[in-house]
């Protein structure tokens, strides 16, 4: 099965909460009147899509049709369509230099583990030399995890015990990732969002461990979402943007949530793309995001 494909079949139950009704709803209307814009507002506010987002597309497509002067249906609904892709945006993939280091970050929960070990797998599999790092020491179990992805990759990984200071094992793998030749370096770091103090202390901590002892690698800095809670997942990405220059969006299990349409809340929400996005629980199911794939895979039949 090709990612497409799995990528319909992960948006199922986005596709029956929100696809199917506005569906319903553009197949059963007379005309498009204040009624209609009334209920696919609800429709995309129920997808947490956000009511901001939400009022954005129903009054784009308002708008857009009286421009246009579309009074018909099936010419409306392709309307919406193309506003959804609008908003969506352009693909913006990972910025994979010569020589990258990726920050990872996000809470808890999330998958953030589990999408480093398929993220290093991805790039592995397109002919990048790959190490892992694991920075997150406030808890064993994500350097055990980590350790079972990289075994999993057959990449090296850099990692201490539990309560080392996360700086100093950033340093020796920027250190092994130099005498290695590495081409990517990911580095997992802690969840610790309730205590912001520590979290801007740690990552400014390890960013300037890397700048200093690898100036030339370039960077991206990572944030692990998971789809499945929705708006609090859009709290969560403001909270790190506020102490962290977050490049992309990795959005896990959205395969598992009724609720996709946080995609178009982060972008239109935040700025920040999506660049990578989870429809499974497989090694190759975390894959680089395109919105044109995915607004054409919530429509598909």
């Amino acid at each position: 099965m090709g990612f497409f494909d799995k990528l319909k079949s992960g948006l199922k139950k986005t596709k029956d909460f929100l696809v199917k009704p506005v569906n319903a709803l553009f197949s059963s209307a007379d005309r498009v009147d204040d009624d209609f814009y009334e209920e696919l507002f609800d429709l995309l506010v129920a997808s947490d899509v956000g009511v901001e987002v939400s009022e954005e597309i129903v009054d784009k497509l308002r708008q857009s049709l009286k421009e246009k002067k579309i009074k018909e249906i099936p010419p409306a609904k392709e309307e919406f369509k193309k506003i959804l892709y609008e908003m969506i945006g352009e693909d913006v993939p990972l910025n994979i230099r010569d020589k990258t280091v990726i920050l990872v970050v996000g809470v808890n929960g999330v998958g953030k583990t589990t999408s480093i070990g398929k993220i290093s797998l991805l790039l592995k599999n397109q002919g990048k030399r790959v190490m892992l790092c694991g920075a997150d020491t406030f808890r064993a179990a994500a350097i055990e995890q980590l350790k079972v992805w990289a075994g999993c990759s057959e990449v090296p990984m850099i990692s201490q015990s539990e309560g080392a200071d996360p700086a100093a094992v950033v340093f020796d793998a920027v250190g092994a990732a130099k005498k290695q030749n590495i081409d990517v370096l990911i580095v997992d770091t802690a969840g610790r969002l309730h205590n912001k103090k520590n979290l801007i202390d740690e990552l400014s901590k390890i960013n300037r461990v890397i700048s200093r002892e690898w100036p030339e690698a370039g960077r991206e800095t990572l944030l692990v979402l998971d789809a499945v809670t929705g708006q609090n997942g859009l709290i969560q990405a403001r909270e790190f943007t506020k102490v962290v220059n977050v490049d992309g969006i990795v959005l896990t299990k959205l395969d598992g949530t009724a609720k996709g349409g946080i995609v178009l809340a982060i972008r239109r929400m935040l700025g920040i793309p999506v660049k990578l996005i989870g429809v499974g629980e497989g090694v190759d199911d975390l894959q680089p995001f395109s919105g044109h794939d995915f607004i054409s895979a919530m429509f598909e039949d």
